[in-house]
């Protein structure tokens, strides 16, 4: 597969490895759930992917969902990015990190992206719809940073008076530095239901120029924000087919340029790809990454 200097601009590929979700956040912009199939990418499609990802010269993947923990495959999913030279970072809401997961993030090169709403267990549990959440999203955010994993966590504010402030606050004490607040974004759970379809107007403008992402049934789009834009499935194409193609380019043109006050990308509101290159030596240098609501 030759890169073209479109694909040249692209810096990470979400892949929603499971449409399944152990929680029901409000804002979802997925719409995922314990009922939410787990998508009809089967473990050799994923493979393939990375494989192309990789082959594609796109440096990071970020691991996403639903709830990507929920996949009993992202162990290995994660083993092969590392293998073939790629960047990782797992979006998780930290409800529940089995043993074995935990071994795996623990590898060099893997970082972690966590939501989380508010200071007070009821605040936060009228957000994700998850009793219990609360602590159990805490209590993982201190295992992380006692293993010294590179973490990341938004803040969405969805509720009036929520505890934002006090939010970020509670994060930085427990050592989580980067920290972004976003709006929530209508799309997903959020949507309009006046609109046919969201507004591009819900894009910070780094989708299809610098983020791909490729949905539990294989839809290639944007970013998780733009799945109503796709271009194409990984499941009839090869990746670089699709972000070659005149369908991919007249997507690209349909967005809005990247703006000051776009969607800081930190969350589950993953538009811009920044921060997945977190655990890289310029952690510190390089843009802050979205925040989507996609997990809880």
């Amino acid at each position: 597969m030759s890169t073209s200097t479109a694909l040249s601009t692209l810096r990470s590929v979400e892949l929603e490895i499971t449409g399944k979700c152990n929680m029901r956040c409000s804002h979802c912009c997925t719409d995922s759930s314990p009922e939410t199939p787990a998508g009809a990418m089967t473990r050799d499609d994923w493979h393939r992917a990375l494989a192309d990802i990789a082959e594609l010269g796109i440096p990071t993947v970020q691991f996403i969902g639903g709830e990507p923990t929920l996949s009993p495959h992202l162990p290995q999913y994660i083993d092969q990015a590392l293998d073939l030279g790629l960047g990782v970072e797992v979006y998780s809401n930290l409800v529940h990190i089995r043993p074995k997961l935990w071994n795996a993030m623990d590898r060099k090169g893997v970082c972690l992206a966590t939501s989380y709403y508010s200071d007070r267990a009821d605040e936060h549990e009228q957000i994700t719809k998850g009793r219990g959440s609360h602590a159990r999203t805490r209590a993982n955010i201190v295992e992380a940073m006692r293993r010294g994993i590179p973490l990341r966590a938004g803040v969405v504010q969805v509720l009036d008076e929520q505890r934002v402030e006090q939010a970020e606050a509670e994060l930085r004490s427990l050592g989580v530095e980067r920290i972004r607040i976003d709006r929530v974004r209508k799309v997903g759970r959020a949507a309009d239901p006046a609109e046919a379809t969201p507004s591009v107007g819900e894009l910070c403008g780094h989708c299809f120029r610098h983020r791909v992402t490729v949905s539990p049934d294989g839809a290639v789009s944007g970013c998780i924000l733009s799945r109503f834009l796709p271009a194409g499935n990984v499941r009839q194409q090869r990746l670089g087919e699709i972000l070659n193609s005149d369908r991919w380019a007249e997507l690209t043109a349909t967005i809005p340029m990247p703006r000051a006050e776009g969607c800081p990308p930190d969350d589950s509101s993953d538009c811009n790809p920044a921060n997945t290159t977190a655990c890289a030596p310029k952690y510190d240098d390089v843009a802050p990454a979205p925040i989507l609501g996609a997990s809880a």
